[in-house]
């Protein structure tokens, strides 16, 4: 496998990363792919300032491998390759491309109706192409959707810093009216410590709603696949967990399971899944 697929997917997400070694090499190939695409397209736009010519850029180029044209950057090729290979549908990447661009124009959004259409093309479609690598019945697909989804939401929940610096706010506005908070800058968290706590266990609690109802299609997933999937699943749920514990942890530091604990998670569910 090229080692630039390897450095893009490992900079992006260690938990994605380590519990995806544990795939098959013929199914790992195409996932270090897939990853390297969306997490290229995502830097573009998670940057200060935003490289707008450069994303711009990759979905032309992104167009232009769609007639079979050979763009000469790697990533774009190689996941044109797993597109063709394993049927995905053109339809996702659009509606990835899509999520991405508005994180380019939008920076907050009102309803969740209008960030579930960002969470669709951000997260969702890209359960359905791990079901498609993974040649899973269509029977499955909702569940890969709403895994994709749950795991995105912790992202936005632990992010909170992260993206008040990048000037974004995943968080429909009438939430924030239910429990009686304003803001979700650090200052006027400390200010309304109750509010906050209820904020962020309220988005939790949304999580878990939706990982619950994700985990009802593991049964769909041969074991060999489903080991790293599950780990990977198991790690957001820790995220979830150290969060809700502490919710002011997300000002100190961004949360995330260590290389040690995603091995020892892979070995036990070797065992017992």
């Amino acid at each position: 496998m090229n080692k630039i697929f390897r450095r893009i997917f490992k900079s992006g997400s260690k938990t994605y990363y380590y519990s995806s070694f544990f795939f098959p090499p013929h199914v790992k190939e195409d996932v270090f792919k897939l990853y390297s695409f969306v997490r290229t397209a995502d830097d573009f736009v998670d940057t200060i300032p935003q490289q707008r010519d450069e994303f711009y850029k990759f979905k032309e180029e992104y167009r232009r491998s769609l007639n079979g044209e050979e763009t000469g950057n790697l990533v774009i090729d190689g996941f044109r390759e797993v597109m063709v290979k394993r049927e995905l549908e053109p339809s996702w990447v659009d509606s990835f491309l899509g999520s991405m661009e508005a994180d380019l124009y939008i920076s907050s959004y009102e309803t969740m109706e209008s960030l579930r259409k960002y969470l669709h093309g951000s997260a969702e479609v890209i359960g359905l192409m791990m079901a498609k690598i993974l040649d899973l019945p269509v029977e499955s697909f909702g569940s890969a959707m709403m895994l994709g989804r749950a795991m995105q939401f912790v992202n936005f929940i632990r992010d909170i810093d992260e993206d008040l610096w990048l000037g974004r706010n995943y968080f429909p506005k009438k939430d924030f009216i239910t429990c009686n908070f304003d803001s979700l800058r650090p200052e006027d968290s400390r200010k309304n410590p109750d509010g906050f706590r209820r904020f962020v266990h309220k988005q939790l609690d949304m999580f878990y709603a939706w990982q619950m109802e994700a985990e009802k299609g593991f049964k769909y997933i041969p074991k060999r696949y489903l080991i790293p999937i599950k780990t990977a699943s198991e790690m957001y749920k820790w995220t979830a967990k150290v969060i809700g514990d502490d919710p002011f942890i997300i000002y100190e530091k961004k949360v995330k399971p260590s290389i040690p604990r995603i091995v020892v998670t892979v070995g036990k569910n070797t065992v017992f899944t």
